[in-house]
């Protein structure tokens, strides 16, 4: 069996080339209690990021010191760059969840039954925030609304976050 057909077997997708098994989101048991945990991940993640950020930040400090400030102009940029690495390969690695879902036993997957990769992962994180600053509260209260308890960036990209019952 191909890597990718392994992979996408490993997230709970039929064998015959990656095509999503009928009815595979459909359990309620899925998006039990999905929202709140995903409130609790994302306060975890965004912990995690802001310290790792503060480590970048101290980093370009002593940076700017030897390009002579220079380096300095990175500050403005850290924070969004650091959250969309962290998001984008823990999304799109091989667990299919940041730190934050693992430990709230959380996981991220693609409605048609691929496998994220860290691309789709960035995308993830970047339609999350962009929809956050212009629909802001709209974007969380949409997971309140609908059956599989998506947000918008879930629906746009479609995938869904459900309960890892592994």
């Amino acid at each position: 069996m191909s890597e990718t057909a392994s992979a996408s077997t490993e997230y709970g997708t039929a064998q015959d080339g990656g095509q999503p098994n009928a009815g595979q989101f459909d359990s309620p048991a899925l998006y039990d209690e999905v929202v709140t945990r995903r409130v609790f991940a994302f306060l975890f993640d965004w912990t995690v990021v802001a310290l790792l950020s503060l480590i970048a930040g101290i980093i370009v400090f002593f940076l700017g010191i030897v390009t002579l400030g220079l380096a300095w102009l990175l500050y403005g940029g850290i924070f969004p760059l650091v959250g969309l690495v962290y998001t984008a390969f823990t999304l799109g690695g091989p667990s299919q969840a940041t730190p934050g879902m693992r430990i709230f036993g959380l996981r991220i997957a693609r409605l048609d039954g691929r496998v994220l990769d860290p691309l789709w992962g960035a995308m993830h994180s970047v339609l999350f925030w962009v929809g956050n600053m212009i629909l802001t509260p709209f974007i969380p209260l949409v997971a309140l609304f609908t059956a599989r308890k998506q947000t918008v960036h879930d629906l746009l990209l479609g995938t869904v976050v459900v309960r890892d019952l592994r």
